[in-house]
């Protein structure tokens, strides 16, 4: 089996409007396409991060709640790498995005943290 990379990652959000500004105006995510689909009454927005992954945003009526703490079995969070682990964090934190304090690490010496989408999503900016 040849895999190459991830190519997107799907996100169901309860607040459509409220996630597609969080992740296009506050993480600065470029719309690929937009589409209503209208037997679903649900829009999928393409995302793309970096010219290369991307992320899908799904809204439904009514998704139930992601169970998240304590910790549930499946996706436990995404991560996106970055240059400036404190640039970042001071830029989200200037969007009103509470984030937690940088750690570091202990296996690889990296630096790390974590903050929430909208719905509470946690996401990780690791160090590249």
């Amino acid at each position: 089996m040849n895999l190459n990379s991830v190519h997107h990652i799907a996100i169901i959000v309860s607040d459509y409007e409220k996630s597609k500004k969080f992740y296009t105006e506050v993480l600065g995510f470029k719309i690929i396409n937009e589409t209503y689909r209208s037997e679903r009454n649900s829009y999928k927005l393409d995302l793309v991060v970096n010219n290369q992954t991307q992320i899908e945003l799904f809204s439904f009526p009514n998704p139930p709640s992601r169970p998240s703490y304590p910790e549930a079995a499946g996706l436990r969070h995404i991560a996106f790498s970055a240059d400036s682990i404190s640039k970042v964090r001071n830029e989200l934190i200037s969007k009103n995005v509470e984030a937690e304090e940088i750690r570091t690490d202990e296996t690889a010496n990296k630096q790390f943290f974590f903050f929430a989408d909208p719905d509470g999503l946690p996401i990780e900016i690791y160090e590249k």
